[in-house]
């Protein structure tokens, strides 16, 4: 039985994407171990297939967090029993690099983003040099990689000639009836809080329009200013933060939604080549969206029109986008009839074979 190490920066809880991957491997046969980190706030862990550790750290944020952080990972990577280092993103893949290169382990890296054409990275230059550096380090002595999309894997052959598979982060197929249990038009957004996902122009879109309700799933960094853009616009209870809700309730509450928001600024080559956990999502929920009209959403939608995109990001192109998905019902429940159709030829059930090939290769 192969051991296998996932290293990730989060507390595990809600990171579906890792629970499918870990559990996935784990019933496969393999001995599965997921990394994590340990918030304040962290809720018990539950019982999975796979292992699952957290790792306590004094700092929460900033520099030193991921000073902290990675130097505990290091020590828990030296004595861990494994075969195989998998590092998450560039934010942990340094004490992998260096473990596996220590006691003759193979490393993997599974770019969930493009880590240096983030919108929050991409902004502070100083930062985007250091990380840089690290991705031009790692990447010159990496073997084993994938990613999320084929706009992510071909920047990567194109600026470092490696080539990464693309295992695309989509939901098991779970049988689901789309179902709004409201009066009022539920718009949703589910994900981390950050720059550049759209909020504000939605915020905009949603409190200029009587009957929508803009419901927010998720934490991040940039929650504080958009709860104070919510009150500058006087909002009301026109938009809603419902926090960190664990997987099994967000599908409950995706199901009760009307349509779905997957919307990304034009800053960072991150933003623009991305396939999101969430467009994915709502299509199994069988509810249609707003997405941006960046490459992947294009050539996926062209092929199976789960969305209406938009050309660029704007609280006036959202909210062209909100009335005409409410005033043209032909066209609405067109969208919402071909989710299923998409679900099922999109799902865990089919992408798995790809990862399960290959852990086997190597």
């Amino acid at each position: 039985m192969k051991r296998i190490v996932f290293t990730v920066t989060n507390d595990l809880t809600y990171d579906q994407r890792m629970e499918r991957i870990c559990s996935t491997l784990a019933l496969h046969g393999f001995h599965v171990t997921l990394i994590g980190r340990e918030h304040e706030g962290s809720i018990p862990l539950t019982e999975k297939p796979h292992n699952r550790r957290r790792i306590s750290c004094l700092f929460q944020k900033g520099k030193l967090f991921y000073f902290e952080y990675n130097l505990k990972l290091l020590w828990h990577l030296l004595f861990i029993r494994c075969d195989i280092i998998c590092s998450i993103d560039l934010d942990s893949i340094l004490p992998g690099y260096i473990v596996s290169v220590a006691r003759d382990k193979k490393l993997v890296y599974d770019a969930h983003e493009y880590f240096t054409e983030m919108e929050e990275i991409v902004s502070r230059p100083m930062i985007k040099r250091l990380w840089l550096s690290l991705e031009r380090f790692i990447l010159k002595r990496i073997q084993f990689a994938y990613t999320i999309s084929d706009g992510y894997a071909e920047l990567f052959r194109k600026n470092y000639g490696k080539q990464f598979e693309v295992i695309r982060n989509v939901p098991r197929l779970i049988p689901t009836n789309a179902t709004t249990q409201s009066n009022d038009r539920i718009v949703q957004y589910q994900g981390i809080l950050n720059i550049g996902r759209g909020l504000e122009e939605a915020i905009k879109a949603v409190c200029s329009l009587d009957g929508f309700v803009l419901r927010i799933f998720g934490d991040g960094p940039h929650g504080r200013f958009l709860k104070n853009l919510t009150k500058a616009e006087n909002a009301g209870s026109k938009v809603q933060f419902m926090g960190m809700v664990e997987p099994g309730e967000l599908r409950q509450k995706t199901n009760e939604a009307w349509v779905g928001l997957t919307l990304f600024s034009k800053k960072g080559l991150h933003h623009q080549h991305s396939l999101a956990n969430r467009f994915f999502d709502y299509m199994h929920a069988g509810i249609p969206q707003i997405a941006i009209g960046y490459p992947e959403y294009e050539a996926f939608n062209q092929k199976h029109e789960i969305a209406l995109l938009i050309p660029e990001l704007t609280a006036m192109a959202v909210r062209v986008s909100l009335l005409k998905l409410s005033e043209s019902s032909d066209y609405y429940e067109r969208l919402k009839n071909n989710c299923p159709i998409a679900s099922a030829e999109n799902n865990w059930d089919i992408e798995s074979k790809k990862l399960i090939a290959f852990y086997e290769r190597l």
